[in-house]
């Protein structure tokens, strides 16, 4: 007998748990303050590059990661079958390009850990690396090119994933104005500002950079914090970059609408997403250099969204300790379109009483103290 699991916040992270708990036989119900999909789940550029993200090591994160990838294939023909909306989703690979010779060795370094973790990929320079991207700037000393990463159209893969939930049978409930923990002790009670109350025998809190407002409540630091990620898009009627293309500045990827999307200017401005001209500006600096022919192109579109970003950069996932009753997963940062299916997994493990990885003891909410 499935269990009735309040899900609080309707982004890709809470929209994917309602999914994987409704294919699992339990009940899901969404609460959402405003509409689903509204925050940085829709600002969201849609890469899911574990390794372009990861240039250290293969951490815990880093694995989590390249698990979610390797779920991607078979989570996304589901979404589309079951929602009937298609989405974009392209195996284009990657380049992450340098411009110095120091900075090329550091590439030989990460190439070496990274093949050993099924990147295949392969150092770039030169002729070689031009056939592959003709626009680039000659500049560009070489690139090291990750065949394994992939990215989607951020809308509609969220909204093919609503429609999804809803279909089979996920209980959703938005523009609820404000929502509070009411019980989690020993039963889950959530209170919306309108007072309804909506009961569960689970809670799995998915509220992104807002989750601190929880603290008090749950009686646990929760240090995750809104990082403002400004991008900006170029109209491209002709496909000028064919892979997504990393720098230590910033990203660039075409997508199948005609735009070519560079991010992301990132800064410290509490809940505000007001796009800046400074933001924008610190992304066409630096996409010209890689991209000589935008110096001449003006954006035609400009956006904001909060990234919730924690104090180690790990997620927090998982129950809390003591108490599994309540689940966090919350503080993906810049890879919750990434995370959305391994997220679910992990949450729906943990609820299903499946034993799961050692490797996730670093995600656990409680690793914080006062």
């Amino acid at each position: 007998m499935g269990e009735t699991v309040v899900i609080m916040g309707g982004g890709v992270i809470g929209l994917s748990c309602a999914f994987e708990l409704q294919q699992r036989g339990h009940q899901a119900i969404v609460l959402e303050i405003n509409r689903c999909g509204g925050q940085a789940s829709g600002a969201a550029a849609g890469m899911l590059a574990p390794f372009s993200e990861n240039v250290e090591g293969p951490d815990a994160f880093f694995h989590l990661g390249k698990e979610s990838l390797r779920l991607y294939p078979e989570w996304r023909d589901m979404i589309r079958s079951i929602s009937g909306h298609d989405f974009e989703y392209s195996d284009s690979g990657s380049l992450y390009i340098v411009y110095h010779e120091a900075d090329r060795l550091a590439l030989e370094g990460r190439l070496l850990w990274q093949r050993e973790h099924g990147s295949g990929g392969v150092l770039l320079e030169g002729d070689e690396l031009f056939r592959k991207e003709p626009f680039l700037s000659r500049q560009v000393k070489a690139a090291l090119y990750t065949p394994a990463e992939s990215h989607l159209y951020a809308p509609d893969y969220v909204e093919a994933l609503e429609q999804a939930c809803r279909l089979t049978g996920v209980h959703f409930h938005e523009q609820l104005g404000s929502l509070v923990i009411a019980e989690w002790q020993n039963t889950v009670v959530v209170q919306a500002k309108d007072g309804r109350r909506f009961g569960g025998d689970r809670l799995v809190v998915c509220t992104g950079a807002w989750a601190q407002e929880l603290e008090e409540t749950l009686d646990i630091r929760i240090p995750v914090y809104p990082i403002r990620g400004q991008i900006c898009a170029y109209e491209a009627e002709i496909k000028p970059v064919h892979h997504m293309v990393f720098s230590n500045q910033g990203y660039l990827v075409s997508k199948e609408n005609g735009t070519l999307v560079c991010g992301a200017s990132e800064d410290v401005a509490g809940f505000d997403t007001t796009v800046t001209e400074r933001g924008i500006e610190r992304l066409r600096n630096w996409n010209k250099q890689a991209f000589p022919f935008l110096a001449e192109q003006t954006p035609f579109h400009r956006w904001a969204g909060l990234r919730p970003s924690t104090q180690d950069g790990y997620p927090l996932l998982g129950p809390l300790e003591g108490n599994d009753r309540v689940l966090m997963a919350a503080g993906h940062y810049r890879n919750g379109i990434l995370l959305s299916p391994v997220t679910a997994k992990v949450v729906a493990d943990y609820i299903d009483g499946n034993k799961v990885s050692d490797m996730l003891e670093a995600f656990a909410p409680g690793r914080f103290t006062y």
